[in-house]
């Protein structure tokens, strides 16, 4: 099994930026943890802070054998279009999260332009976000 997470802008920073918000662990920290939970299936990661960018690796991803991608857009989640459209297009489950409850931010934090291109969402849980969404993917494919 292949699982790709996905980062978008900002997230680059996590265990710096707004420890208050996204606790002070970073990436790293939550993809060993994964790996180590998980070491049947196969983790990438990629991040970048160009909506562009991660519309064009989710859509390489479709050659990849993905079985599912879990995609924590940042403030893209709030305005891609594009971004929604491309998850539209794919051939595997997209995994919408997000560290913090978005729902008890700012008011914009609160709809989600990719949430109806996805087929979840999880929301709050810190890295663990992260965690909940590749177990949703290891989940669904044994459902198939």
């Amino acid at each position: 099994m292949k699982i790709l997470i996905m980062n978008g802008p900002n997230l680059n920073l996590l265990g710096q930026r707004e420890p208050g918000i996204y606790g002070s662990g970073t990436m790293d920290d939550c993809l060993n943890a994964l790996r180590t939970l998980h070491p049947r299936v196969e983790i990438d990661y990629y991040q970048s802070n160009i909506e562009g960018e991660l519309i064009n690796r989710l859509q390489a991803a479709m050659n990849e054998h993905i079985d599912g991608v879990v995609l924590n857009a940042g403030a893209y989640t709030h305005t891609s279009i594009a971004l929604h459209d491309a998850i539209r297009s794919v051939n595997f489950p997209v995994i919408e999260v997000h560290i913090s409850n978005v729902h008890q931010r700012e008011d914009f934090r609160h709809h989600s332009m990719i949430s109806p291109a996805c087929k979840g969402v999880i929301c709050g849980f810190g890295l663990n976000s992260y965690r909940l969404g590749v177990e949703a993917i290891i989940y669904a494919r044994q459902e198939n």
